[in-house]
C-alpha cells in the first residue's frame, strides 16, 4: 500500500497535463462537431493539440511516473521509462505482432497497447532501473555502460522481457474482454449497469476499449453509437449503453472533486482546487474523465472502486428509465446539447433530476469515505 501511494503521488505530475488537453480537444469538437476539424482550421489545431496529449497519454505516464518515483532526479528514470514504452511500441504493432507469432494471433488485440497502464509500468521500470543501477561502475573497457547509461540499457532490458510476456498474455485478456460484453446482450438495464462498471474499472489497462466495441460499434450487430446519431436505431433502445454515462461525467465526478476539494489539507486547497476544477470543467463540457480518475485512483483505489460500481448504478437506472441519449466523443454537455436533435434521443431532460441525484450521491458517498477511513486524495498526501 505504502509503494500504491507513491505510485498516486508519481502520477500527479503528468496527470496535472490532462485537463487542458480535455478542453482544447472539447473547445475544437464543439466548433467542428460533424468534421472534426475538416471543415474549421482552428478546430483542427486545438483537436490535434489536445488529441496529441489524450492519445499518448502512455508515454506522459513513462515520463511522468518514472520522474516521481526516482530517487535522483537528473532525468535519468524519465528517459529509462520513454525509452521502455518506445520499445514496448515498436514490438507490438500489430504488424510485428503478426510476424512474430506466424500470424497465429489475431493482431486487432494490439491496437490499443499504447494504453495507461503500460505506460505506467513502463515508469517503475525507468524508476527501478535508474535507482538500482545508477551506481554500477564497471573497470574494463565496459566502463563506457558505467552509472547512468547502465539504468537505461537496464530498462530496455526489462522491456524487452516485459514485451514478450505481454504478447503471450495480452491476446487473452483482449478476448476475455470482448466475451464478458457479449455475454451481457439481451440483459437489459442490468446488462447495461454491469458494462458500466466494467468500463470503468478497465480504464487504466486500455482494455475498455474492446468491452466499447461490443456496445458502441457493430462488432456484435448492436452499433448504439452509429444507430443513435444517424437515427436507424429502436427508439427506447438505442442509447442505452451511452445514457448512463452523462449523469456521471456532469454532475458525478465534479461532486467527487468539491468532497475531496473541502477534506484536502488548508495549506494545500489552493494547488488541489486548481487542479480539481480545471478536471472538473473537463468532465462537464467535455466528458473527457481521465484527469480526474487517474488524480485518485492510485491515491485511494478504494474510491475508485466505488466510482466505478456508482457509474454501474448510473448505467441500470437510466436504461430501466424511459431515458435515451447518446454522445459522439464523450458524455459531456457539448454532445448533450447536440443530442437532443437526434430522434433517438428519449427524454433527454431526464439528465437533470438524475444528475443531481448522482451529483450528491457522489458527494456524500466521497465525503464520508474520505474522513471515514483517513483516505489520501489529492490535497492530503504528505
Amino acid at each position: 500500500m505504502k509503494y500504491a501511494y507513491r505510485l498516486g503521488k508519481a502520477m500527479m505530475l503528468p496527470v496535472a497535463c490532462l485537463p487542458v488537453a480535455g478542453l482544447l480537444m472539447g473547445i475544437g469538437y464543439w466548433m467542428d462537431p460533424n468534421g472534426y476539424g475538416a471543415d474549421c482550421l482552428p478546430a483542427a489545431i486545438l483537436m490535434q493539440a489536445g488529441s496529441v496529449m489524450l492519445n499518448h497519454m502512455s508515454i506522459l505516464f513513462a515520463a511522468g511516473v518514472a520522474t516521481g518515483l526516482a530517487d535522483e532526479q537528473d532525468g535519468t528514470a524519465a528517459l529509462a521509462g520513454m525509452a521502455a514504452w518506445l520499445l514496448i511500441q515498436n514490438i507490438l504493432t500489430p504488424a510485428h505482432v503478426t510476424i512474430l507469432t506466424g500470424g497465429r494471433t489475431d493482431p486487432t488485440s494490439f491496437w490499443d497497447i499504447d494504453n495507461q497502464m503500460v505506460g505506467i509500468f513502463c515508469g517503475v521500470m525507468g524508476a527501478y532501473c535508474s535507482n538500482r543501477y545508477r551506481n554500477v561502475q564497471f573497470s574494463t573497457w565496459l566502463q563506457v555502460f558505467s552509472g547512468r547509461r547502465m539504468a537505461i540499457i537496464a530498462a530496455i532490458g526489462y522491456a524487452v522481457v516485459f514485451s514478450l510476456i505481454l504478447l503471450g498474455v495480452w491476446p487473452y485478456f483482449y478476448e476475455l474482454s470482448v466475451y464478458m460484453g457479449k455475454s451481457l446482450l439481451g440483459t437489459g438495464p442490468i446488462g447495461a449497469g454491469i458494462y458500466m462498471f466494467l468500463n470503468r474499472l478497465m480504464i487504466p489497462t486500455g482494455l475498455h476499449h474492446a468491452l466499447n466495441s461490443v456496445f458502441w460499434f457493430d462488432l456484435a450487430g448492436i452499433s448504439d453509437l452509429r444507430n443513435f446519431w444517424n437515427g436507424t436505431g429502436v427508439y427506447g433502445q438505442t442509447g442505452q449503453y451511452m445514457t448512463g454515462f452523462f449523469p456521471v461525467m456532469i454532475f458525478g465526478l465534479p461532486g467527487a472533486a468539491l468532497a475531496m476539494y473541502q477534506t484536502a489539507r488548508k495549506e494545500k486547497k489552493k494547488m488541489t482546487g486548481g487542479l480539481l476544477m480545471t478536471a472538473s470543467v473537463c468532465c462537464i463540457l467535455t466528458g473527457v474523465t481521465e484527469p480526474m480518475e487517474f488524480s485518485f485512483m492510485f491515491l485511494a483505489p478504494g474510491l475508485f472502486f466505488l466510482h466505478a460500481f456508482l457509474t454501474g448504478i448510473s448505467g441500470f437506472l437510466c436504461a430501466a428509465l424511459p431515458f435515451r441519449i447518446g454522445f459522439n466523443f464523450s458524455a459531456g454537455l457539448m454532445d448533450y446539447f447536440m443530442a437532443l436533435r437526434s430522434p433517438m434521443a428519449e427524454h433527454p431532460w431526464l439528465l437533470w433530476p438524475v444528475g443531481m441525484i448522482f451529483g450528491v450521491l457522489y458527494y456524500a458517498v466521497f465525503r464520508f469515505c474520505i474522513l471515514k477511513f483517513r483516505l489520501r486524495t489529492p490535497g492530503r498526501e504528505e
